[in-house]
C-alpha cells in the first residue's frame, strides 16, 4: 500500500538517528535531506563551532604556557587553517552519517520534501523534477534556522552563525547581538584569538538560564578576555556600511568591523505545507506533540527544534528521534523529561536538572553544596582552578534535584550529575561513591560531603 513504512524528513541529529532506529526495528525506511547530512548541528552548529573553539583554546593556552613552565617562541595563529580544519572534520563526519544510514539499509533521497497529505510526500529534486513517495508513518525532523528580524540591515558584515562559520579571516572587532548560548560561545572563541568583542543583550544579564554564581565565574573570565558585555537595553539604530556596523545602546554608540546576530532560532517548516497533512502548529510556528513525539495526526511525528516546548539541543533531538522511531514500531517509549545542557564558553558550563531559581519558584525546600576547583588537586596541577561544581538537593531527603558546573571539562563532568538526577540518587549516595584521584570528577563527591559539612578538603566554616 505504501512505498515505505517510515519516511524521515531531515537528516540532522533528530532525523538520521530516527531513520537508523526505525531500520533497526525492521521498518523499510527512507530519509529525505535537502542540503547536508548531519543538519545544522554537524555542518553549521555544534561540530564546526567546537572545532574553532578548540583551536582558539589551544592558542590561548599556548600563550599562557609559561605559567606551567613551558617556554615558547613567537606564537601566532592562522584562522584560515583553523577554518579549513573545521571543514575537514565536518566532511568526515557527514560522510560517516551517510555510511551509517547505508549500512542500516536506509534509502537516502536528496531533495526538498513537501506534504501532499498525511501519508504522501512530494520531493523536489535538484534538477527541477519531482517524485512522489508514500509511507504509513512520517517523522518530521526539519530543524530550525537563525532568526533574522526585519530591522537588521542586510549586509555582508551582518551575519548569522552559519555565515560567520564560512569566514576564512576573523574580523578585528565584532558586535554580538544576543547574549545567549550561541552568542557567548562565538564571543569567547573570537576574543581568545584577539578579536575585540562587544556583546549586547537586552535582558538584564547574559545566559539567564544559569544561576548567578555560575554566571559570575563566566563573566569574570570574559572580562579577562577583554569582552565588553552590555546588558539591560536593546541595540538600536543599527547601520551597516562597507567597512563597519554600528548601533546605539542606552544612547551610547557602539561599532565594530562585523556583527553576529544570535537572537534565537525559528522552526524551518515554511516549505513543508503542514496544513496539507492536517498537522497543527502553535502561535510560535512550532508543532505540538505528545510524549512519543506524535502530532495531532496519528501517522505524523515531529522531533527536534521545531516541536513545541523542546529545548533546542542536538542530544535532545536525537533522543526524540529514537523515541519517535520506537513509537512507530509499536514500542511504549517516551521522551525523557530531563535533558542536560552544555555551553562551550571559556570556561565551559554544564547544567542538569533544575536550577536554584527554578527550585525556589516551585516552592521547593532545597540546600546547595559547592566545591571549588581551586581546592582540587587535579585542577591545580592542570592550571585550571576557575569554577566549581554545585549540587542542588531536597533539604529533607537529600534527593538530587539539579546540578551546575563551570570550569575546565564542565561539559563532560555534567553527565555524571545527569545520571544521578535521572535515577533519583541522594547526596549521600554520591558522597559514598569512590571517585578516582586526582580527577576533576571527584569534585562531585567532595561537594556531596560539603552538603553535610563533612568535606575534609575544605576549611571548616
Amino acid at each position: 500500500m505504501y512505498d515505505y513504512d517510515v519516511i524521515v524528513i531531515g537528516a540532522g541529529p533528530g532525523g538520521y538517528p530516527a531513520a537508523i532506529r526505525a531500520a533497526q526495528l525492521g521498518k523499510k525506511t527512507a530519509i529525505i535531506e535537502k542540503e547536508a547530512y548531519g543538519g545544522t548541528c554537524l555542518n553549521w552548529g555544534c561540530i564546526p563551532t567546537k572545532a574553532l573553539i578548540a583551536s582558539a583554546e589551544r592558542y590561548h593556552q599556548t600563550i599562557q604556557g609559561c605559567e606551567l613552565g613551558v617556554s615558547t617562541g613567537r606564537i601566532s595563529f592562522d584562522y584560515g587553517a583553523m577554518a579549513q580544519r573545521k571543514c575537514e572534520i565536518v566532511r568526515k563526519l557527514s560522510g560517516g552519517i551517510q555510511l551509517l544510514l547505508k549500512s542500516n539499509g536506509v534509502t537516502m533521497i536528496d531533495g526538498t520534501a513537501r506534504f501532499e497529505d498525511a501519508n504522501r510526500i512530494s520531493v523536489l529534486n535538484s534538477d527541477g523534477s519531482t517524485r512522489w513517495l508514500s509511507a504509513s508513518s512520517i517523522i518530521i525532523a526539519a530543524g530550525s534556522t537563525s532568526a533574522m528580524p526585519g530591522f537588521i540591515p542586510k549586509s555582508k558584515l551582518v551575519m548569522d552563525s552559519r555565515a560567520f562559520l564560512d569566514l576564512t579571516e576573523l574580523p578585528k572587532s565584532l558586535l554580538v547581538l544576543g547574549g545567549g548560548v550561541i552568542g557567548c560561545e562565538f564571543a569567547c572563541m573570537a576574543a581568545a584569538l584577539g578579536c575585540k568583542v562587544t556583546i549586547v543583550e537586552m535582558l538584564e544579564d547574559i545566559l539567564v538560564v544559569l544561576d548567578q554564581d555560575v554566571r559570575r565565574v563566566l563573566l569574570k573570565r570574559m572580562q579577562e578576555l577583554d569582552i565588553k558585555v552590555l546588558t539591560g537595553a536593546p541595540l538600536t539604530d543599527i547601520k551597516a556600511d562597507k567597512n563597519s556596523v554600528s548601533g546605539s545602546v542606552s544612547g551610547k554608540n557602539v561599532s565594530a568591523d562585523a556583527m553576529l546576530v544570535s537572537i534565537g532560532r525559528v522552526p524551518d517548516t515554511a516549505g513543508l505545507d503542514l496544513q496539507r497533512a492536517g498537522v497543527k502548529v502553535d502561535k510560535n510556528g512550532t508543532i505540538p506533540v505528545n510524549t512519543q513525539c506524535r502530532t495531532n495526526v496519528a501517522s505524523v511525528f515531529a522531533v527536534g527544534d521545531l516541536i513545541s516546548g523542546s529545548i533546542q539541543l542536538a542530544h535532545a533531538a536525537t533522543q526524540q528521534g529514537v523515541t519517535a522511531a520506537e513509537a512507530v514500531a509499536g514500542m511504549n517509549s517516551r521522551v525523557e523529561k530531563e535533558c542536560p545542557a552544555c555551553i562551550f564558553t571559556m570556561p565551559e558550563v554544564g547544567i542538569a536538572g533544575i536550577s536554584e531559581a527554578q527550585a525556589r519558584e516551585a516552592g521547593k525546600d532545597i540546600r546547595k553544596a559547592v566545591f571549588p576547583f581551586a581546592a582540587l588537586g587535579k585542577a591545580m596541577a592542570a592550571g585550571e582552578t576557575d569554577g566549581f561544581v554545585k549540587w542542588i538537593a531536597d533539604a529533607g531527603t537529600g534527593q538530587l534535584l539539579g546540578a551546575q558546573a563551570v570550569g575546565c571539562h564542565a561539559t563532560d563532568l555534567i553527565s555524571e550529575a545527569a545520571v544521578a538526577i535521572r535515577n533519583e540518587l541522594t547526596i549521600d549516595e554520591i558522597g559514598r561513591t569512590i571517585h578516582c584521584h586526582p580527577t576533576m570528577s571527584e569534585a562531585w563527591m567532595e561537594a556531596a560531603h560539603a552538603w553535610h559539612g563533612e568535606c575534609v578538603h575544605l576549611p571548616k566554616r
